[in-house]
């Protein structure tokens, strides 16, 4: 019940204060990004050495034991055939190296990488990833990785028993890749500068136009689309587009986006926005509790008396439920006047998805109702 109560404060509590404030402009560095300046995901195959018995077991895993043959022959082992059919290490493991490449990125660079167990491996804890090169989808080899692995976890115990904190097939090598090729980047020197927005929306595409064009005047943004805003250099940024990006990305825009509420039946969450509005509605809400005990009454003869003793169960069904209270919020109220409304007839998180759904289907609800 006290949970259920600081749930409910909480909630209001947000509300209010979402309710209290206008809505925040937002650098147009965090609403949009410029077209082609995108990292680039690199992935490699590589082993990792130096584990302690936790590794792949070669005699299953087929293809961590080619990876070892052909790492050994290629640092000039001239091992038999009956030697790698008697491998039985279990010290390595087969992992798959994955990375970011950043954009503008140039060669020696260090990036970091995530390294993650491919074969039956139990744990990479004080292993060392041997020298993996990543590609791209081109298929070409951007970086390099190397290093030793920081696992974020621990696994021990014995054949009654097992513990263990977080994962420990999959680390981390903080710059444990260095760039050995770039990919080629070019701002355009003179031309236009496309931006394009992470969220898409008619409203914020053209504030963000007009925020550009009231700093540096008429005709220089122009929104395309409600996912792209075109903007021209200024002559007197000829040769200086560092500059110029620069500035433009400081402009406060006031973001715009359709009324939603998100709602996790999993989990009980419930994410409203401040533009959510209900036509006039009634909800009532009541709750019904089922109780159900069982108990065993026994049965026996008299002392010295002939027959047996008996167990005889009976059950008890007992159903309540509470007075429901019909609540009318009037039509437009905000966010914060439905979270009262609400709070008012003792909803939990879990009531407040169903009492949602139901308003959805009834038409009054206005905006989009998004179930995860």
């Amino acid at each position: 019940m006290h949970y259920h109560r600081l749930v409910s404060a909480l909630v209001l509590i947000g509300a209010a204060w979402l309710t209290a404030i206008p809505a925040q402009a937002t650098r147009i560095k965090d609403l949009a990004s410029i077209e082609g300046v995108r990292e680039n995901q690199l992935m490699g195959y590589g082993l990792v050495i130096g584990l302690t018995g936790t590794g792949d077991d070669i005699t299953k895993s087929v293809f961590t034991k080619q990876a070892l043959i052909n790492m050994t022959k290629r640092m000039g082992l001239g091992l038999t055939s009956d030697v790698y059919r008697q491998m039985k290490t279990k010290n390595i493991a087969a992992v798959m190296v994955t990375a970011q490449l950043p954009p503008f990125v140039r060669p020696g660079s260090a990036i970091d990488i995530q390294v993650s167990s491919l074969g039956d491996a139990s744990s990479l804890s004080g292993g060392t990833l041997l020298m993996t090169p990543l590609k791209g989808p081109d298929g070409n080899t951007y970086a390099v990785a190397q290093g030793p692995l920081a696992v974020g976890g621990i696994s021990f115990g014995g054949k009654a028993a097992k513990a263990q904190k977080n994962f420990t097939t999959s680390g981390r090598v903080t710059g444990g890749a260095i760039v050995e090729r770039a990919v080629d980047y070019a701002l355009p020197p003179s031309g236009d500068i496309i931006y394009q927005l992470h969220e898409t929306d008619f409203t914020t595409a053209a504030r963000m136009a007009d925020a550009i064009n009231h700093r540096f005047g008429a005709g220089t943004a122009k929104s395309v689309d409600p996912g792209t805003v075109r903007v021209m250099k200024p002559a007197r940024f000829r040769g200086d587009t560092v500059t110029f990006i620069s500035d433009l990305e400081g402009i406060d825009v006031a973001p715009d986006g359709p009324a939603k509420i998100v709602v996790n039946e999993r989990t009980g969450t419930i994410v409203m926005g401040q533009d959510v509005r209900i036509a006039t509605v009634a909800v009532s809400h009541g709750n019904l509790n089922l109780v159900i005990t069982e108990s065993a009454e026994v049965s026996q003869p008299n002392p010295l008396a002939p027959g047996t003793t008996t167990v005889v169960p009976t059950t008890t069904i007992r159903a309540t439920e509470d007075a429901g209270n019909l609540v009318v919020m009037p039509m437009g109220v905000n966010l914060g006047e439905i979270a009262r409304a609400l709070n008012a007839i003792g909803a939990t998180p879990r009531d407040l998805i169903a009492i949602f759904q139901a308003i959805k289907a009834a038409g009054a609800l206005q905006g989009e109702l998004v179930i995860l």
